[in-house]
Parts: structure tokens; C-alpha cells; sequence
């Protein structure tokens, strides 16, 4: 079955994206795509300079207008997407950064919102955004169980597992990962380590531009690149088999290996 990556510039203009957002989706259902994946901050780039105040108005519910817009494409175009926003929060001046699966029905089947905060290498994710406090058990797709973290999380390794663990075939890691060096040298390591570790697909769409490298990929269970956009705009199609997670986790069966018995933290 196919799966689409979406790689674009969002621009500080939220409608500006929702119709490109719109566009790609029709343009990826007819390329054949069973599933659409965007990258994180698809909804809009926020900048260092626009405060948490700003950020906190253009926020939106899981049922408001952009959600809705995304949902209606899903249903027309007979296609299930994963999308990002920065949803509102109960704390003031505060936003989640949300994933969100959409059936081809075009309804909003699961929600994730990021566990772990980018509050390293000189950033502060948390002045800005609330943290979840919940990892989102798999949902069923009509590719396999799917498995939803964002960006920075894929830096711990507990995360993918217990998604994995659960019976997630898929992970998908919409990201927007910031540039610098050696960080594209990280993200490619870190994508393929999730897969094998766990013997799944990785599915990870990034954001290009502003800050952030692009690269996005999938990658298979035994930790090959079948898709790797590079610095490209644009759609990339892959081919993914829920058989070849059976089959890799049959003959590399490090789920099954593992000794929970005896796994525990250890104190001096």
C-alpha cells in the first residue's frame, strides 16, 4: 500500500498553508496513497520574535475550522491523513503541539499530543507549548496499526517501544527538525535505529525551511530508506507492507526476546 510524505515551508499565514494542505491531499489520493502525512507546525511557523500570547490566539480546538477543513478532504478524497496544529490549551499563553489521525471517513480517529519538549540545544520549546502527558495507544489503519510521536520524542527510544510493544506495524513522527551540526546525521540514525529496535515502518515527514532540514523518510523494518526527500519540495510515495513487519519480526524477533523480566532500574 502507498503512503504519501509531505514536504513543504509553512507560512506564518495559517490560511496560506490550509490550502496547500488541502491541495496535497487531493494531489497525494490521486497518486493512489492509502495515508497523507504532514509534518509538525503544518498549521503555521511561529518565529522566536512572535510571543506566547500571539501563539495562544491562533490556536485552534481539535474541532475547529482547520481540523474540520482536513477532515472534509479526507472524506472526499477517500484517504487517511496524519496532520499537526498547535491546539489550545487550558493554560494560559500555553499550546499543545498535536497529532491527529483522520479517517477516510473524515473523521478524527486518534490524538497525540507531544509528550516530550524540545527544551535543548539552546531552544525552549516550553515557554511556548504545554506538554502532553499521555503516550496515544495504536490505531487501526487500513495499513496496520499506527503508532503517533512528534519530532523530539523520537530521541527516546521508552516511547517507540511501548508504541511498538502495543502492536504498532507504523510509527509516524511528523517533525520539524532544526538544523545544525551533525543534527541530519542524528535524524537519519534515529529513524532507522526506531525501526529496527522495534522491526516496523517509520514514517516521518519534515518540515523544510526556516530552521529545519527537511529529510523526511520512511523506513522499512529492517531499517532500510525506501523514501528519503532530501531538501525537496513536494509529495514522496512509498510502498509499505504490514507482511514484511511479520515477516522481519519472525526472523528478528527482538520484541519477543526481550527479558521484561528482568529489566529494572539499578541502585547503588
Amino acid at each position: 500500500m502507498k503512503v504519501a510524505l509531505v514536504q513543504f515551508k509553512a507560512d506564518t499565514d495559517k490560511q496560506k498553508n490550509l490550502d496547500k494542505i488541502l491541495d496535497y491531499i487531493q494531489k497525494a489520493a490521486k497518486k493512489g496513497a492509502e495515508l497523507c502525512a504532514f509534518p509538525e507546525f503544518m498549521m503555521f511557523y511561529t518565529s522566536s520574535k512572535q510571543s506566547p500570547e500571539e501563539l495562544a490566539e491562533q490556536s485552534e480546538s481539535i474541532n475547529g475550522n482547520f481540523v474540520q477543513q482536513i477532515c472534509s478532504a479526507a472524506r472526499k478524497n477517500k484517504i487517511q491523513i496524519i496532520g499537526t496544529i498547535y491546539e489550545k490549551s487550558k493554560k494560559k499563553n500555553r499550546v499543545f503541539d498535536t497529532a491527529f489521525l483522520v479517517s477516510k471517513s473524515g473523521k478524527v480517529t486518534s490524538v497525540y499530543r507531544k509528550i516530550h519538549l524540545y527544551d535543548a540545544l539552546g531552544f525552549k520549546e516550553s515557554s511556548k507549548l504545554e506538554p502532553g502527558n499521555k503516550i496515544t495507544p495504536p490505531a487501526k489503519t487500513s495499513l496496520g496499526k499506527l503508532g503517533m510521536l512528534i519530532c523530539y520524542d523520537l530521541r527516546f527510544p521508552e516511547m517507540s517501544r511501548i508504541l511498538a510493544s502495543s502492536g504498532s506495524d507504523i510509527l509516524v513522527v511528523p517533525s520539524a527538525w532544526v538544523q545544525g551540526p551533525h543534527k541530519e546525521e542524528h535524524w537519519i540514525a534515529l529513524n532507522k535505529t526506531r525501526a529496527i529496535e522495534n522491526g516496523c515502518y517509520v514514517v516521518a515527514p519534515g518540515h523544510l525551511g526556516h530552521i529545519y532540514c527537511g529529510r523526511s523518510l520512511i523506513v522499512d523494518p529492517f531499517g532500510k530508506i525506501i523514501l528519503d526527500m532530501k531538501h525537496k519540495s513536494g509529495i514522496g510515495i512509498a510502498d509499505i507492507s504490514k507482511e514484511l513487519v511479520k515477516k522481519t519480526r519472525i526472523s528478528l524477533p527482538l520484541l519477543k526476546n526481550r527479558r521484561t523480566d528482568i529489566y529494572s532500574d539499578l541502585s547503588l
